[in-house]
């Protein structure tokens, strides 16, 4: 084995490019860094008069301007659930449908992850005119939660399954050859060894789409609707967190503070949900014995 501390070194002349190329990845990782902090630190200036534990708990006055966003959270918690109770199986049979089941030169293969490429492009309120017209009208769901979350559920379903699917690509060959001559079978080798493998893709996926469902708002304003009471069903209307930001600042005047508390609070559940995610996957990868 060479011992790098007698490995020849590069004359000056070579190590400068490298040494510029590790500043500027650096300077890019800061810059990120130093932004997302920026947004965090200003949120929490910002809100610091109106973030409590009533304002988690009560629920909207004055049009939101007093009060707390409990029923927001309840909203927004149930339109997540509809949309991810049926984005994730979906887009785990659709993804196993094209990474283990077609080849890769299958013209109805490339013609379905062409339209998958082309959905996760379309903008969020031609999926909002869709839901309207499909969920709302003729399906007969009117502006409720079950719109709301169905309609995010169709906007989710490329980034799932492009990410679940190129976990399963990252499979190494040799783990299908190795299942095949130990006489398992493909259902047996998906479900115990290519699965648990290809779990960081689909939590990956998952993260994108639940960051992206969270943040919606164009979608829901035609689906879920703006009613920020209570929900005592999923046919009842509810509005989103992101929704009730939006609001807040563009139609309800002096609603600027509670406004930036709201945006805090979906911060911090972000942050959260993307955590939590990562320990359950660490978690269960350790059960499975199947290390990253």
């Amino acid at each position: 084995m060479i011992n790098p501390r007698n490995a020849p070194s590069l004359p000056l002349s070579s190590r400068w490019p490298e040494r510029m190329a590790t500043v500027i990845i650096w300077a890019m990782a800061l810059l990120v860094t130093a932004f997302f902090a920026w947004l965090f630190i200003d949120l929490i200036w910002r809100s610091l008069d109106r973030i409590s534990w009533s304002f988690l708990t009560d629920l909207p006055q004055n049009a939101g301007r007093e009060g707390g966003i409990s029923s927001i959270l309840v909203s927004t918690g149930l339109i997540l659930l509809v949309c991810l109770a049926v984005a994730v199986p979906i887009s785990v049979g659709a993804a196993i449908f094209l990474a283990e089941f077609t080849r890769a030169d299958n013209p109805f293969g490339r013609l379905v992850g062409r339209s998958l490429d082309v959905l996760a492009g379309v903008p969020s309120i031609v999926f909002g005119l869709f839901g309207n017209a499909f969920f709302c009208i003729y399906l007969g769901m009117g502006f409720s939660i079950l719109s709301g979350g169905l309609t995010l559920a169709c906007m989710v379903l490329p980034l799932l399954i492009r990410a679940t699917e190129e976990g399963f690509r990252s499979v190494p060959l040799e783990y299908r050859l190795g299942a095949a001559a130990l006489g398992m079978s493909r259902m047996s080798t998906l479900w115990h060894l290519l699965l648990p493998t290809a779990t960081p893709g689909l939590v990956v996926g998952l993260i994108l789409g639940i960051g992206r469902a969270m943040a919606e708002t164009a979608a829901l304003i035609f689906t879920s609707g703006y009613v920020d009471r209570m929900p005592s069903s999923l046919h009842d209307s509810g509005r989103a967190l992101s929704l009730h930001i939006y609001d807040l600042t563009m139609n309800v005047p002096g609603g600027t503070s509670t406004a930036y508390a709201s945006a805090f609070v979906l911060i911090t559940l972000l942050v959260l949900i993307n955590g939590t995610a990562n320990w359950l996957t660490h978690r269960w990868l350790q059960r499975k014995v199947i290390l990253p």
